[in-house]
């Protein structure tokens, strides 16, 4: 079945498309539906590509070569060319009569898009309403005026949230003059929702794709970037201890205690991080409720600091037999988590306001602030009240 090559994974799909040559590819492409052909030949290398759109018909080469000069990830290459679409003036019972008689209807839809002499959107109605409702009515009559239209060129990710804010099954693509040219189903819209949450995970650990089937050398390149970053922010936290080490030297203590101070606050400042990249993505989180979040993230980092103080100071004051050795560790410890916790929101929304991906850029710095902060805390009290 042609279809099981849209669903392989990347990597592999390269390797398929290789073994089964240009002319197996370009058959399977000519039986898919639009949608499903444009996202296999996309994936292709473009001397592939070419070779691939010779070998098939020149009205579908001509939709898939207008739809791969769609942006990447956009409503375009996601939509489906095959869509229902009848006049205003037509009846329910010449609807049905058209649907029953044409030979050219997309395998599964939901809506039927009612259209003006220029094909532009003027409304859409239910496949079950048109079913319901008695031959005789026009389908003007019926139809839901007030609706939801998809720009061609609006991302992914942006189509994805107007279908879960409106509860949409599906929804039709307009070009610039408002003419609508495709359709994009509930179906298309899983998949993005399943590949930008693998993204946003993946790139929350650093790594720009998923690279399980790719190449060494291509995973190892792909990884290096932001463990030579991450390399560079631990280097600045061990040159904040070595400012320390005449401290450590004379309180030994202290050097015992000191990841824990750190510890603490990178998980602290890592679960405020999730919540907001998280937010930032469903746009919970935004420019207007920044404020209000940053204020309630220092409550929370207050809150925990002095819960954590408490136990923490015990702790210590009972391990070392020093009392000062306790009170530094408290102190230090809701300084700690109200940087991590402020830090955690306030990156994302930084890094969201520049070309830096929040998801993936967030974690080099939350870890290096939070390091940084935690043992200049705690060694910088130490050295003030133990020396």
């Amino acid at each position: 079945d042609p279809i099981i090559l849209t669903e392989l994974d990347e990597n592999i799909r390269d390797e398929v498309a290789e073994q089964l040559g240009t002319d197996t590819i370009a058959l399977a492409i000519a039986s898919l539906d639009s949608d499903d052909a444009l996202n296999l030949i996309s994936t292709l290398e473009e001397t592939k590509q070419r070779k691939v759109l010779q070998g098939i018909s020149s009205a579908l080469r001509s939709i898939l070569e207008e739809g791969l000069a769609f942006p990447e990830d956009s409503a375009g290459r996601l939509m489906q060319r095959e869509f229902v679409a009848v006049p205003t003036f037509w009846t329910v019972g010449e609807v049905i009569d058209f649907l029953r008689e044409s030979d050219d209807l997309p395998e599964d839809f939901y809506d039927i898009f009612v259209v003006d002499p220029r094909h532009r959107l003027v409304g859409y109605v239910a496949l079950n309403r048109i079913l319901r409702t008695q031959r005789p009515v026009p389908i003007k009559q019926i139809m839901v005026e007030e609706f939801v239209s998809v720009p061609v060129n609006l991302d992914q990710e942006e189509v994805a949230y107007i279908f879960a804010q409106q509860n949409l099954v599906s929804a039709a693509v307009v070009d610039e003059s408002e003419r609508a040219i495709g359709v994009i189903t509930i179906d298309d819209i899983v998949d993005v929702i399943h590949e930008e949450a693998e993204e946003d995970i993946m790139r929350l650990g650093g790594v720009q794709e998923d690279d399980l089937y790719a190449a060494v050398v291509d995973t190892g390149k792909s990884r290096f970037t932001w463990l030579f970053v991450n390399l560079i922010t631990a280097i600045i936290a061990s040159i904040v201890i070595g400012l320390f080490q005449g401290t450590i030297e004379q309180v030994v203590m202290l050097a015992v205690l000191m990841p824990i101070a750190a510890s603490m606050g990178g998980n602290a400042g890592t679960q405020t991080l999730t919540v907001a990249v998280r937010a930032i993505a469903m746009k919970e989180l935004t420019p207007a409720n920044a404020f209000r979040v940053l204020s309630k993230e220092i409550l929370v980092g207050t809150f925990n600091g002095l819960l954590f103080a408490i136990i923490l100071g015990v702790i210590a004051w009972t391990w070392s037999g020093n009392l000062g050795i306790g009170a530094v560790m408290a102190v230090a410890m809701v300084i700690t988590l109200i940087i991590a916790g402020l830090a955690g929101a306030a990156i994302p929304l930084g890094l969201s306001r520049t070309r830096f991906d929040p998801a993936i850029a967030s974690g080099v710095f939350l870890t290096a602030i939070t390091d940084v902060v935690a043992f200049l805390a705690f060694l910088g009290l130490g050295a003030w009240f133990l020396i």
